[in-house]
């Protein structure tokens, strides 16, 4: 077997993975970044690319200096019992410096969420804005060859292969046939997209985590560090009591590297491991099949390999994964997809119920809230399932799901089955299995007080996430407006996640423990592979890329020689 020696080799080429590769590359270290699919990106390359930073550069430039206590106290109320200090500390500490190190050093650029609100804004010290970033822009024409080894987004979250990017260009969208400013907006968009595709065959308007990975991959490559695509690791070398390389299965057959530095994990999680959903989802061991609208190479590879070295993976996280609705999407070529709902369920105008008819939630809480919801909902021998259910004035405007919003079609999701539509509430309930009659009362009691913009059983529109998700247009609730312009719709949401929550255990500087909580030498993990430091919970948007980043870098520091108490201090005596 063919063998070759590497300072770090990296495991994964999402976030996580990525940011540890450009961070030890910068340190002057010899790096290999591997994946197992044919192209890079990983979750990340499907995601909104948003990172939670609370103190980051964007805030301070702009003269937002918040209280170091503040997002502690908030991720105290939130996180519980769960809150652990150790790496809560290093996650808040080093976050903001490894933001200024990538801005600064790598050309991977952010945009300040000045208007993104915590979650939970009912719990004291959540934030209005400002604790978020998201990935900027970037021109995948900058990438060359390597464009062709990006995954691109969802295709159901396109229009024909163009993403919209959260914040002002998705309103853009939304308010293009209300405003001439944003019709301009939209149509330059789509001739630009137009010509991409004439060009380059695929869209080079990069947004969200496509670019996020975009830039990552180009700074990656300005750097040296070696990208194979289509390899996986396929077992961990254990000598003179450390993990010292590793067995890659690639394209020629396999090799051996070995890692003079360190092995780091970052390979997506488990979402698509069907033994852990059938241990760790309760839905899944009751008969509802679970629908990740991760991608479905995600199968826990990382997980397994630090097990067979003395590994352990968290369990007692209060959620295993980061829960979200998802419709399954039926393809021209006999496939599927899975949309995840993350934005339409605040809009006005639009109700979940389950298959009795009834409201169980707050539609406008956040995707892990509202699957909570649905899980206590459920009886025990039911299938886990809702129905989201809105008027043609609301569909019209904003879309459900994949289907898009005017001037595009609805027949083809009709016909295909994904959209159910009626003529009234109660065909429409036959249309979805629903009962009739409850349904029919259940819209009569919402539309009595939506009128007013109420919801009394609910309280939609309560904190300033759910208004922001709503229509600032619609008074005097963004989050409320009444269903009774026929024909009606509805699509059927299931179980899904963004990823999951129960990894490696490991310390703050990344490293992967054993059942002893003893750093195993030589091994380290970040993403999804390493467990969420917020315990199961979901804070904000960004919980996941934010620590995915900030631990991908701690872990190059760490490896580097250089742990990032040095670097913090450092960076504070710069200062």
């Amino acid at each position: 077997m063919d063998s070759e020696t590497v300072d770090v080799l990296v495991v994964g080429s999402g976030a996580g993975g990525l940011a540890a590769a450009v961070a030890a590359a910068a340190r002057g270290l010899e790096v290999i970044v591997v994946e197992k699919e044919p192209l890079y990106g990983g979750t990340t390359a499907w995601s909104g690319g948003w990172l939670w930073i609370p103190g980051n550069p964007h805030a301070g430039c702009a003269g937002i200096i918040e209280e170091p206590a503040s997002p502690r106290a908030y991720l105290r109320h939130i996180l519980g019992d769960r809150y652990d200090p150790a790496r809560i500390e290093a996650f808040l500490e080093t976050g903001p410096v490894m933001l200024d190190f990538f801005e600064r050093e790598a050309g991977v650029h952010f945009l300040p969420g000045s208007a993104v609100p915590d979650f939970h804004g009912d719990v004291p010290e959540a934030a209005l804005g400002w604790r978020s970033v998201v990935a900027a822009p970037f021109d995948g024409r900058r990438l060359g060859s390597l464009i062709a080894r990006l995954r691109t987004p969802i295709p159901e979250t396109t229009l024909a292969g163009m993403a919209i990017a959260s914040g002002a260009d998705l309103r853009h969208f939304f308010h293009a046939a209300r405003s001439f400013q944003s019709f301009l907006h939209v149509a330059r968009r789509l001739v630009r997209h137009g010509f991409d595709l004439l060009r380059y065959g695929r869209s080079m308007q990069l947004v969200n985590g496509n670019a996020l990975v975009a830039a990552l991959l180009h700074a990656a490559a300005e750097r040296g560090v070696s990208l194979r695509s289509g390899t996986k690791a396929s077992g961990l070398l254990w000598r003179d009591g450390r993990v010292a390389g590793a067995v890659l299965d690639g394209p020629a057959g396999s090799v051996t590297v070995h890692a003079r530095r360190a092995i780091v994990l970052a390979a997506g999680g488990f979402p698509h491991d069907l033994d852990r959903q059938q241990d760790l989802f309760p839905h899944v061991r009751s008969g509802t099949p679970h629908q990740s609208a991760a991608p479905d190479s995600n199968t826990g590879d990382g997980l397994r390999l630090a097990e067979a070295v003395g590994g352990v993976v968290d369990t007692g996280q209060v959620d295993v994964a980061a829960w979200a609705p998802v419709s399954i999407v039926p393809r021209a070529d006999g496939g599927r997809g899975h949309f995840p709902h993350l934005i339409e369920r605040g809009k006005p105008g639009l109700i979940a119920v389950t298959r009795n008819g009834r409201r169980f939630v707050n539609e406008a809480k956040p995707y892990h809230d509202f699957m909570r919801a649905l899980f206590a909902a459920t009886l025990p021998d039911q299938r886990v399932e809702a129905w989201l259910l809105c008027d043609h004035a609301f569909i019209w405007r904003y879309g459900l799901g994949a289907v898009k919003p005017f001037p595009f079609p609805l027949t083809p999701w009709i016909v295909s089955g994904y959209l159910k539509r009626g003529r009234t509430i109660e065909a429409l309930a036959k249309a979805c299995g629903i009962d009739h009659a409850t349904l029919a009362n259940t819209v009569e009691i919402y539309n009595r007080h939506a009128r007013e913009g109420e919801d009394p059983a609910f309280g939609r529109g309560a904190t300033p996430y759910q208004r922001v998700q709503g229509d600032a247009a619609q008074k005097p609730n963004p989050c409320v407006a009444p269903i009774e312009k026929g024909p009606f719709y509805a699509v059927r949401v299931v179980p899904g996640s963004l990823g999951t929550f129960a990894g490696l255990v490991c310390d703050a500087h990344a490293r992967v423990l054993d059942a002893r909580s003893r750093p195993i030498p030589g091994l380290y993990a970040a993403g999804n592979d390493m467990t969420s430091i917020m315990g199961g919970h979901y804070p904000s948007g960004g919980i996941t890329l934010g620590p995915a980043m900030t631990f991908g870098y701690i872990a190059a520091q760490h490896i580097a020689g250089q742990p990032m108490q040095e670097e913090i201090h450092g960076r504070k005596e710069h200062a």
